[in-house]
This record gives C-alpha cells, sequence and structure tokens, in this order.
C-alpha cells in the first residue's frame, strides 16, 4: 500500500480502523503493511492505543484486538441514541410533516406491541391517529412491521409464534402470510398498515437504524385511505425513506442508506 502522509493522531485513527468490523487480532507487521507505515510507528502507536486501553494485547501472540475503553465509548454512543432519539428525529420529523402535510408518528418496538414515542399532526386531524404512549399490537402497525422486517429472526419469531389479534376485516391473522409481509418489506424498504388497524385510516412506515444497523424505531406517515399511495416508490415512500435514512444518519449509522435492498448485511445474516 502506498504510504499515508498524517500526523500522529490521524495514524492512531487509521490503524484503529484496521479493526474493523470485525476485530480481528492484528500485528505490528501486518498494520504496518497495510497502512504503508514504518513498523516503529506503528509499534509506538499500538503501545500508546494499549496503554490507553483502546487496544489490548495477546501476551503469547504479541497481537492486537479492540480494548476496553473502546467497548465503553459505544456503550456511552449507545446511551445517548437511547436518550435522544425523541430530539434527534423530531425536526426530522415535523420537516416531513410540513413536506407531506399529513400526520406523522415515531414509534418504537416494545415486546408485542409498538408505542408512538412523538406524533407530529397534519393540518388535516386525524381521527383515530392516537395519542403519544399508546400501544399497538406489532403485528398490525406499519411501523412495526416495518422494524421487524429488519430485526433478528429471534424478535420475529416471537410475534409470529403468538396468536395474531384480529383488529379489523383487514389485519392479517395467519403466520405465513405475516412472514411473507414481512420479507416484501425486506425488499421494498417500507412497510403498509392497509386498514389494519383502524378502518379508513392506512399508513406507510420506513425503520430507523442504530450504529449497529438494528432497527431501533420507524418514522410512519398516517392518513385516510385514499391519501395513502400504495407502492413502494410513490412520492410519500421515497420521502419517508430519506426521512429515516438522514435520522438513521444522525444515530451513527454507517453508509450506505439501510432501507430495502441495500440492506444486504440484514439478509446474508440469516
Amino acid at each position: 500500500m502506498k504510504h499515508i502522509k498524517a500526523n500522529s493522531i490521524d495514524k492512531a485513527l487509521l490503524i484503529l480502523d484496521c479493526f474493523l468490523p470485525y476485530n480481528k487480532e492484528m500485528g505490528t507487521v501486518e498494520i504496518s503493511q497495510k497502512l504503508g507505515f514504518h513498523k516503529a510507528t506503528v509499534s509506538r502507536i499500538l503501545r500508546i492505543l494499549a496503554k490507553r486501553g483502546l487496544l489490548s494485547q495477546n501476551k503469547e501472540s504479541k497481537k492486537f484486538v479492540l480494548g476496553y475503553t473502546v467497548v465503553q465509548l459505544a456503550r456511552a454512543v449507545n446511551q445517548s441514541v437511547k436518550a435522544d432519539l425523541i430530539p434527534i428525529a423530531k425536526p426530522f420529523i415535523d420537516a416531513l410533516r410540513g413536506e407531506l402535510k399529513e400526520t406523522v408518528t415515531l414509534e418504537v418496538l416494545s415486546g408485542k406491541s409498538i408505542f408512538m414515542a412523538y406524533i407530529a399532526e397534519g393540518p388535516q386531524l386525524l381521527p383515530l391517529a392516537g395519542s403519544i404512549g399508546d400501544r399497538v399490537p406489532a403485528h398490525a402497525a406499519a411501523g412495526a412491521k416495518a422494524i421487524l422486517a429488519f430485526s433478528s429472526p429471534e424478535t420475529r419469531r416471537a410475534i409470529l409464534g403468538a396468536e395474531l389479534d384480529c383488529l379489523t376485516r383487514n389485519t392479517i391473522t395467519a403466520p405465513d402470510a405475516f412472514a411473507h409481509e414481512i420479507e416484501k418489506i425486506r425488499v421494498d424498504g417500507v412497510a403498509f398498515d392497509l386498514e389494519e388497524v383502524n378502518e379508513g385510516t392506512c399508513a406507510i412506515g420506513a425503520a430507523v437504524f442504530n450504529h449497529d444497523r438494528e432497527p431501533v424505531a420507524a418514522v410512519v406517515v398516517a392518513a385516510p385511505s385514499q391519501r395513502i399511495a400504495r407502492r413502494r416508490n410513490s412520492r410519500m415512500a421515497k420521502a419517508l425513506k430519506e426521512t429515516a435514512r438522514k435520522i438513521s444518519h444522525c444515530l451513527h449509522c454507517p453508509e450506505p442508506s439501510v432501507q430495502g435492498t441495500e440492506n444486504q448485511d440484514h439478509l446474508r445474516r440469516e
């Protein structure tokens, strides 16, 4: 690799980057060859990073992995994401409400239901839109389905394994049909509630992802049935996915976007 011109801090950060994404054990020579840095320089920086707990050295192999301090930093990021989710998402949701002139919500999955964490009401008040804290069974809500589509198989099985209550005549209650719906969402990147919670009201949802590309919430647009375009490439769907992408970016989700077919990592995990 061609020698990289960088100061000491840049070099230290580039060395830490070598351990991403799988934290594979690496030695001085291997890192030196990968980055094109002098072996003595790499050795000195590795010692400093290990002293600060950012790296940990295997006493037998003499190679390094990421250290406990990195774990603490990751925990701090994770805690801030949980605490700041609503403040981070709010301006984007408000902006989407202004663009679409429809009610937009931020929804979070909890157990076998989803609850509304934030609501930006559209100019035309939506009957039965709900209130902050309201819960809806996960198998019927667009936001929950968007989250479940990218959740672990265990999480999905916990929902699919239970009896799916019929809320309206349109609610999907057959586990096989619901599983098929989830797979379609994974491809499309958006989920629909087609009068499955309340007759006369439809919704479309897109998942929000954290730094580990795990779905932590969903942005949902709800409106009377005739105002929801039931296509994954509609103007509304595109604006919704873009909003979810922006919020995910603020939660340190790596690019590229993890919506729909672009999220191949989730498909490979299973």
